[in-house]
């Protein structure tokens, strides 16, 4: 009696990688980063490669031409989340970049939470991504495919951090105050998980003692609300009206916490900039169509958002040797929320 044959043997198809897939148990992306010897496929443990692969020759699994000239590689992205001004508008340009190489992207959320950060970076490498981009996420360890973390300050080999100058931040926005003849001013700090907010007060601090700024520790506001809209900035703003310091400027660590705060001046009976001016930071879309339209320190957040993605593909690619840094410059955009002290 003739041995059992193949599936491809006994009806002619060609054996797929979802056949290979359906044989093992692991996803189509599993089965073709480990065929494919994709970077990612060093995160599978060897007795599963080695699995996959005899599965394959059993089955006399034999890549297609036209698909494999056709395939496109899959980068992960992991953010704090995704609809807020900020992360959405690196998203942007991750987007634009990733479509323009013939990437796909998949995105997961990480909440500032490293166990929800690891799940989803073990399923996009499961999923077959070949390098992840992370947002607002300080990572704790090196990865083992290229990464690129926007920001990043942590010291990880293989990991590419895009961090702004927030030195040169905190002087144009305190200079710029000083300038209106502002020196009561108010600062609003990031909460304490977000990857920007110790290295910005820094600077905020370095900046204040080198020009003779003197800053009243009472309205130093930390903030920790992980809320990421404008209501984040409201309770704070109410704080500073409620301390009866005085103040006549607020530098706050992003724009949605000014836009907050400034409803919050704004209810008190407070006018925006004849009472109070405000700085934000990051110039996210929405900055330019509050009323007040809002000054602020702009990053070019959709560019690093590029910057990410032709990195990450140049190592993917072997095209690119590691960088540790990447630095980007910010610059100040002056609108409604900021005017000269009343005199």
């Amino acid at each position: 009696m003739a041995q059992n044959k193949t599936s491809a043997e006994s009806d002619g198809r060609a054996v797929t990688l979802k056949s290979v897939a359906a044989r093992v148990g692991f996803s189509p992306g599993t089965i073709s980063a480990v065929l494919n010897d994709a970077p990612s496929a060093k995160h599978i443990p060897k007795a599963t490669r080695e699995r996959i692969v005899a599965a394959a020759r059993k089955m006399d699994y034999r890549p297609n031409f036209f698909a494999r000239s056709l395939r496109t590689f899959t980068i992960g992205v992991i953010a704090y989340e995704i609809g807020d001004g900020y992360s959405s508008s690196i998203i942007a340009g991750i987007e634009d970049c990733a479509r323009r190489k013939d990437y796909f992207f998949v995105i997961g959320v990480h909440r500032h939470d490293l166990e929800l950060f690891e799940k989803y970076f073990r399923l996009l490498l499961q999923r077959g991504a070949e390098g992840i981009i992370t947002v607002d996420f300080n990572l704790p360890h090196s990865l083992p495919v290229p990464a690129v973390a926007i920001p990043g300050h942590t010291q990880n080999e293989g990991v590419t951090n895009i961090v702004l100058d927030h030195r040169r931040a905190a002087e144009l926005a305190l200079k710029h105050l000083m300038e209106l003849g502002h020196r009561n001013i108010a600062v609003f700090k990031g909460h304490p998980e977000s990857a920007d907010s110790q290295h910005r007060w820094n600077a905020v601090e370095e900046v204040a003692l080198e020009i003779g700024l003197e800053l009243d520790s009472r309205l130093v506001i930390q903030i920790d609300s992980t809320d990421s809209t404008p209501r984040v900035g409201y309770p704070y703003g109410e704080q500073l009206i409620e301390k009866k310091r005085p103040f006549t400027a607020l530098f706050a660590y992003n724009d949605i916490s000014a836009m907050g705060a400034i409803r919050a001046f704004q209810e008190a009976g407070l006018h925006v900039p004849g009472d109070i001016s405000v700085v934000g930071f990051d110039d996210i879309p929405g900055a330019a169509f509050h009323y007040p339209s809002l000054t602020t320190i702009r990053q070019p957040l959709r560019r690093m958002g590029e910057m990410a993605v032709e990195m990450l593909v140049g190592q993917i690619e072997r095209e690119k040797e590691w960088q540790r840094e990447i630095a980007v410059q910010p610059e100040i955009v002056i609108r409604e929320s900021t005017g000269p002290v009343r005199s």
